[in-house]
């Protein structure tokens, strides 16, 4: 396994270098929202011919448009630019992010942040590492002593479900951040920067890699409710494992209705206090 792990290194430290390139180019709205970059594009081309190149017989399924071969065994999950806001702001969390994985089990998987010459990369039953440097997740016990992460969509996000979770989780918790990148929040997970992070409507390309560096980190990842995690699935959870199940069962409770924490609200006089 360890070429196929090899040759993702090459090729996301290659892809890195298209996109620093790169910095400071227009970009474009793909949705009401959703911006893409000429990075995107050039990123995405690079990686797409370096794994053709290499592994032929291999599947590939990418953010801006490469699906091909979706029945086969072996398949990469490719973001060229995952954090593509912040790219095209100026915002310095963005990376290349690649996984290989066996049917539906991620196998191998390499996340790169060109900015800091971060390089978090795995193998299935073979650590996690930073730099090359073994990582771990953190020994926090808690939701009390966690700090944690998580993302939202980019369109429609005031009809979004996770400011119900963000907020219980952010009373609960040292706090909550939000970067506007999924595979890094994960790779800071599993190099214990955080206790954990969940997120719904993510896609495969978004925490295939990110995920196996949690498990090989000695961290736990599942649904939101405890089930295995679905790569095509609706969201995930990942985290140290410590306060995975202590995690579940508020998720459990929001999902029921039941708030340990009232929303925030103010009676429409005091809003023009608030504002005075």
């Amino acid at each position: 396994m360890g070429n196929f792990l090899d040759a993702a290194i090459e090729i996301a430290r290659e892809a890195g270098q298209v996109l620093l390139a790169h910095r400071g180019v227009a970009f474009e709205l793909k949705g009401d929202y959703d911006l893409v970059t000429a990075a995107d594009r050039a990123s995405e081309q690079l990686i797409i011919q370096r794994l053709k190149e290499q592994f032929p017989q291999h599947g590939i399924v990418a953010e801006e448009g490469g699906r091909a071969e979706m029945q086969a065994e072996l398949r990469w999950y490719v973001d060229p630019l995952d954090g593509t806001t912040n790219f095209a702001h100026g915002f310095p969390m963005w990376n290349v992010t690649l996984a290989l994985a066996k049917r539906d089990e991620v196998i191998a998987g390499v996340v790169y942040d060109p900015l800091n010459r971060e390089l978090f990369t795995a193998e299935r039953g073979a650590g996690a590492r930073l730099n090359g440097a073994p990582i771990q997740v953190s020994k926090g016990r808690t939701l009390n002593e966690s700090l944690l992460a998580t993302g939202f969509p980019s369109r429609r996000r005031h009809q979004n479900v996770n400011i119900h979770f963000y907020y219980q989780l952010a009373m609960l918790s040292h706090g909550v951040r939000r970067g506007g990148s999924a595979a890094i929040d994960l790779a800071y997970t599993a190099a214990g920067r955080t206790e954990g992070f969940w997120e719904f409507g993510l896609n495969p390309w978004d925490m295939a890699a990110g995920t196996l560096l949690v498990e090989e980190a000695g961290g736990r990842v599942s649904g939101m409710l405890g089930e295995p995690l679905d790569l095509h699935g609706r969201y995930v959870f990942a985290s140290n494992g410590l306060i995975h199940e202590e995690s579940l069962q508020l998720f459990k409770e929001i999902f029921e209705g039941r708030y340990r924490h009232e929303m925030p609200g103010l009676p429409s006089g005091e809003w023009e206090m608030q504002r005075g």
